[in-house]
């Protein structure tokens, strides 16, 4: 005897988690933004002060170097000072003009003081050679901003440099403030980044849980467990198709159970009444032989009866199987003929008179064999629960791609409770009038699966001035050719291929 063994759960590690995963994503996106913040928005702010403060300072030196230029050939202390007195340079810490030697002829601070005036000699030489140059820091808080200017003398070329210096505390201090503001504020996303995440990993894993659990609930066989997981996301959904397959899988099983159950019974009825008759004939030594012929009759009934329902429970067998099978192209009406010629004799016996209006071309892809296990079980089902000199009405149409065969029957009909019923498995109208027939319970279930194979449908319903009224529908086929084997064509003084009026 085969044994499965289940496979060892799954064992998650640390780094693979959902949980893991996800807070390392989220954090990663948390971290690049306050990278940004922290460096862009203040290297931008810085780069738009430079940029001020290189527009102010050059500015001021561009001013005080068009006051000297074309006037003096030689730059002295007195004649640069009667100059600068008379401009307004307010914003700016430090002035300092040089000769044309790059030594410093004026040197003068303004306004507030500044720690050093950042003079360089060898960027006076390069602003010498016609060069302006800006230079600015930001350091210890502060704003260090230079500007070299060359200075053209009167006819005589290039006689010395204007130097402008610009320390602004002022600015760096809101700068500084700037980025103290951006990291406050970075720690206020950052803290409440952490609560949102552990909050959404939280529920999330909850509800992941709580599926977990569910699935190992089914898995252990409580098909009635149910989840509820509130909310309208995709989890929520989940849960949703979860319950729905979880329905699905109880009514399965409680279609499995019961089926398991009645095929028992229908098989332990026959088998033991085979075993009662054997021993009544092998413990009764003096039994006289017409009894023990009737005996064995019986046996042989119920032997039958066992083939029948076996046969049956291996035909829903193959049907639930969903075997591909090659189909071919039936006659349907050829078909129904063939099934009313061997219910004939039968529908005599019960007094039961059988009419047919087949309309020809009605052509469906199927199996031949398949197609008359329908037509078969319906019509003998109409004979067999009908009443005595009653009537069984078999029309078949073809129109708009559909073809629809239709028995009608004028017998005992099914209660509307029952209707739905009809077509399960082992299922009974009249248990006690089923077994007398030799009815199963199967056949209607056999035709349901047969036409649901072909794409078909099918329906029963009450009929008019009673019995029962079936109507089957299949697609027809969109193929030329038909098969009909010859030798089993009907003819011409067999009544089905007309409409049949066959009295017993």
């Amino acid at each position: 005897m085969a044994i499965t063994s289940r496979a060892k759960p799954r064992r998650i590690g640390f780094l693979t988690s959902i949980k893991t995963k996800f807070t390392l994503m989220y954090f990663s996106v948390i971290a690049i933004v306050l990278v940004l913040m922290n460096t862009y928005f203040l290297t931008a702010s810085r780069d738009v002060i430079f940029a001020s403060k290189q527009s102010f300072i050059q500015s001021q030196s561009g001013t005080i170097a068009a006051n000297l230029s074309d006037v003096f050939t030689t730059l002295t202390y007195e004649g640069v000072g009667q100059i600068i007195s008379r401009l307004d340079l307010k914003g700016v810490t430090h002035v300092t003009v040089t000769g044309a030697d790059a030594e410093p002829i004026y040197d003068v601070a303004i306004g507030s003081e500044s720690p050093d005036s950042g003079y360089s000699p060898a960027e006076a030489h390069l602003a010498l050679q016609g060069n302006s140059i800006f230079i600015s820091r930001f350091s210890e808080g502060s704003f260090s901003s230079s500007a070299y200017t060359p200075v053209t003398g009167k006819d005589t070329g290039l006689i010395g440099v204007v130097y402008v210096h610009e320390y602004d505390s002022e600015q760096g201090q809101i700068l500084i403030g700037l980025q103290s503001t951006i990291k406050s504020i970075s720690f206020v996303i950052l803290f409440l980044s952490i609560v949102m995440v552990v909050f959404m990993i939280w529920t999330i894993v909850n509800r992941i849980t709580s599926v977990l659990k569910a699935i190992e609930s089914v898995r252990e066989g409580e098909y009635n467990y149910r989840i509820t997981i509130r909310g309208k996301d995709e989890l929520a959904l989940l849960g949703d198709e979860f319950n729905s397959l979880t329905s699905r899988l109880h009514e399965t099983e409680e279609i499995r159970r019961r089926f398991v159950a009645d095929a028992s019974h229908e098989l332990k009825t026959p088998l033991a009444s085979i075993r009662l008759l054997t021993d009544s004939i092998l413990q009764n030594e003096h039994m006289d032989m017409p009894t023990v012929r009737e005996f064995i009759a019986d046996i042989g009934s119920e032997a039958e009866r066992l083939s029948r329902i076996t046969a049956k429970l291996m035909t829903l067998t193959r049907l639930d199987s969903k075997l591909s099978k090659e189909h071919s192209s039936v006659d349907m009406r050829h078909v129904v003929n063939q099934s009313l010629r061997m219910l004939r004799p039968l529908a005599k016996s019960n007094s039961v008179t059988l009419h047919a209006d087949l309309q020809t071309g009605c052509v469906v892809d199927a199996l031949e064999d398949d197609l008359h296990h329908v037509v078969f079980n319906l019509v003998e089902n109409a004979i067999k629960y009908n009443r005595p000199g009653g009537d069984v009405f078999i029309r078949l149409t073809c129109s708009d791609g559909f073809i629809d065969l239709i028995v009608e029957d004028t017998g005992i009909g099914v209660p509307e409770d029952d209707l739905p019923f009809i077509f399960d498995r082992f299922y009974r109208v009249d248990k006690a009038r089923s077994r007398v027939s030799g009815g199963s319970g199967l056949g209607l279930s056999i035709v349901r699966e047969t036409v649901f194979e072909y794409g078909g449908s099918i329906e029963a319903k009450p009929r008019r001035g009673g019995g029962m009224h079936f109507r089957v529908c299949f697609p027809s086929s969109a193929r030329d050719t038909i098969s009909i084997p010859p030798a089993s064509l009907p003819t011409d003084s067999q009544a089905g291929d007309a409409p049949a009026d066959n009295t017993p």
